[in-house]
């Protein structure tokens, strides 16, 4: 009989759960989806409850950073922990198992993301704030092993730099970057780029600590205006690109490999990625990249061997047909529906099973979504097609099934609904394999309407995480009723 493994995250931006049994994922969810707490770095006991009811307990547990090269570094430069590390053992007293093994930080990250890839050899590269010590980490993955080959370290921090600006421009650090990357896209980069450059001229130097709290008065900016926050995010952004493509370049130079895995929290950074993609043969970044994906590399890495990586819909059920003819109707009359259906996605992500989809020819639909979800006005809205027609209405000659990069959008004129300010959009591709009942609509939309395109966010509002049960769907459904809910068919 094989192991039963979970692979535990907890204490950090997003506390997780995988269970992997053979070189199988049978299950991964994110703590936040049973707290309702956004990002909660808590382990959840109703998460391991529902495990156990699922799998049984575990054999063992793999744990995703070294305890001990943590507490070295929080002595040794400060800072916070969020709360009792190897908590989830108290959690509830059905947890024992034969034994426990803790990987490294960056370890877990890099075995996440390249024991799930289509690469039997690759560079592997980990960017993100800070692990034990390193806050970057370039990798080569060959079959089922990982060996790191090169280290930045804490002061010097991608994450902190770009976390630092999100807090300085009056957004939460550690949860508002996203809004930061489409700030950007309404400034003007040129205005304040000497500034920002000068702070982190390379991948190895920086002239501040952005670990330490700070204002954008201390580095020589005036700021009266959200105009001129928006020219902030925009030179933070260009920096930002051109140092992590430093590091990428930098990283195939050392490995010779172009096969490319990008991991860690930074790599959400989807306007950066489409840059990166353009340097590379392939490239690999799982649905989850953060924090939140290293419960699964630790799990992996236990499991020594590569893991089946079938898709991001691992989390909970919800069970029934998807509802294709019903969802159709809705948009069609409507202009828009919340689906809660099939298991949950791992990951940050939407990727149709808590979902709003809704008809993105009305530019309006925007404003009206936004207001929905309670979101700041600018904030751009993901397109969803199937991925035999995406070339047709976006500059992409590759798959993006996971809302990963943003490309040019080649008819914003016919779908202004998910077009972005410069004339991007972040796109999602869907393969029939990959969800038929997702790509059955779409074709189904296509045939009505003579565009193959939906606009797809997340089914939550502003500072929640996505719907997890069917119970959250009904809660949300009474709370929100501009917008019908399908649980199934």
């Amino acid at each position: 009989m094989a192991l039963l493994i979970f692979g535990i995250n907890e204490n950090a931006h997003n506390a997780s759960l995988s269970v992997v049994r053979d070189g199988e994922i049978l299950f991964s969810a994110e703590a936040e989806r049973f707290t309702k707490i956004k990002n909660d770095p808590h382990m959840s006991r109703d998460l391991i409850l529902h495990a156990i009811d699922l799998f049984g307990g575990p054999d063992s547990v793999a744990y995703y950073e070294d305890r001990r090269l943590k507490k070295k570094r929080l002595k040794k430069y400060g800072g916070r922990e969020y709360g009792h590390a190897g908590a989830y053992k108290n959690i509830h007293k059905s947890l024992t198992f034969a034994k426990e093994v803790s990987y490294g930080h960056h370890e877990s990250h890099a075995a996440a993301g390249f024991l799930t890839s289509p690469f039997s050899t690759a560079t592997v590269v980990v960017v993100d704030a800070i692990g034990e010590f390193d806050t970057a980490s370039i990798w080569l993955g060959n079959g089922a092993k990982i060996k790191k080959l090169l280290s930045i370290k804490y002061p010097v921090s991608f994450g902190l730099f770009y976390s630092w600006f999100t807090s300085a421009c009056g957004l939460e650090a550690g949860k508002d970057e996203y809004i930061l990357m489409g700030m950007a896209a309404y400034g003007d980069p040129c205005r304040f780029y000497k500034d920002v450059d000068a702070l982190f001229p390379s991948v190895y130097e920086q002239a501040r600590n952005f670990h330490m709290s700070g204002t954008i008065s201390d580095i020589g900016i005036d700021v009266a205006n959200q105009s001129d926050l928006f020219d902030v995010a925009a030179a933070v952004q260009v920096v930002f690109e051109a140092r992590i493509i430093e590091l990428v370049k930098l990283s195939i130079g050392i490995t010779k490999c172009n096969n490319l895995v990008l991991m860690g929290g930074c790599a959400l950074n989807c306007v950066a990625n489409y840059k990166i993609r353009q340097l590379v043969d392939q490239l690999w970044i799982l649905p989850n990249p953060g924090d939140g994906g290293s419960s699964l590399g630790a799990a992996a890495l236990l499991s020594g061997q590569r893991v089946n990586w079938r898709g991001p819909y691992l989390g909970v059920q919800i069970h029934g047909e998807y509802p294709i003819q019903e969802a159709l109707s809705s948009i069609a009359s409507d202009g828009a529906v919340a689906i809660a259906n099939g298991r949950a996605e791992f990951g940050p992500r939407a990727l149709g099973n808590r979902s709003i989809l809704a008809d993105p020819r009305m530019d309006k639909q925007k404003l009206e979504i936004n207001k929905l979800k309670k979101r700041e006005q600018f904030r751009p809205f993901a397109p969803v097609v199937p991925a035999e027609y995406a070339n047709n209405w976006f500059d992409i000659d590759y798959e993006s099934p996971y809302m990963q990069m943003t490309v040019p959008c080649k008819r914003p004129d016919l779908i202004p609904a998910v077009v972005h300010v410069d004339g991007t959009s972040r796109v999602q591709t869907v393969r029939k394999d990959q969800h038929p009942g997702l790509h059955s609509l779409l074709l189904a939309w296509g045939e009505m309407s003579g565009i193959p395109v939906l606009l797809n966010t997340s089914l939550n509002v502003k500072n929640e995480p996505l719907v997890n049960s069917e119970d959250d769907a009904l809660r949300w459904a009474r709370e929100n009723k501009n917008i019908k809910l399908l649980l199934r068919s």
